[in-house]
């Protein structure tokens, strides 16, 4: 086991400082939950961002994974995908970022992902966390009808509620997660 970068431990206290807000609340899967993770409040923080795209690239990185491009679902995966291609430039490589949208335009290009093109491109689909794997898997079939080729899905939370395993299991493809809830202080 490797030591634990230094820029890990400071976004899981960000995490901890910023988005945990222990109350009941009802996710976006319609599940009920005694704390909330709005890691929107990390995401989009002046230092945790730049965390955030570190952490999330060497998690890959570690993994094996070998990507071109990344992003996911609107509006969960959009800075998460903006913070991973910004700190793959600071090491000179060029990873872009893309954005997937819920359905399909149906004017100008009738685009479902925006961005660079991504046909016949090796992407991760990202997500700051999930719950069901319900937004990550609507990211990927938008991503595979795009004719991207799907690597992994990678998210900076896992709350341990199955997403792992309906992932890998429908989408046939890794699941990575910088974050469980237990590293977190919520098991």
């Amino acid at each position: 086991m490797t030591v634990e970068s230094t820029a890990r431990v400071r976004l899981r206290e960000l995490i901890q400082e910023l988005a945990i807000v222990h109350e009941k609340v009802t996710l976006s899967s319609g599940k009920e939950a005694d704390y909330y993770i709005d890691l929107r409040r990390v995401t989009l923080h002046h230092e945790a961002s730049q965390l955030v795209g570190q952490v999330m690239l060497e998690l890959l990185d570690d993994a094996g994974i070998a990507f071109e491009s990344a992003g996911g679902l609107t509006m969960g995966a959009d800075p998460v995908a903006t913070a991973v291609m910004h700190a793959a430039a600071r090491d000179n490589r060029g990873i872009d970022a893309f954005v997937v949208r819920k359905t399909q335009k149906t004017h100008g290009m009738a685009r479902q992902v925006e961005g660079p093109d991504i046909a016949g491109r090796p992407v991760v689909v990202l997500e700051d966390t999930s719950t069901t794997g319900g937004s990550a898997l609507t990211a990927v079939e938008g991503v595979r009808r795009a004719g991207g080729m799907v690597q992994a899905v990678a998210v900076i939370v896992d709350r341990d509620t199955g997403s792992k395993e309906r992932i890998e299991s429908e989408a046939g493809v890794p699941y990575l997660y910088a974050f469980g809830k237990d590293e977190l202080g919520l098991g």
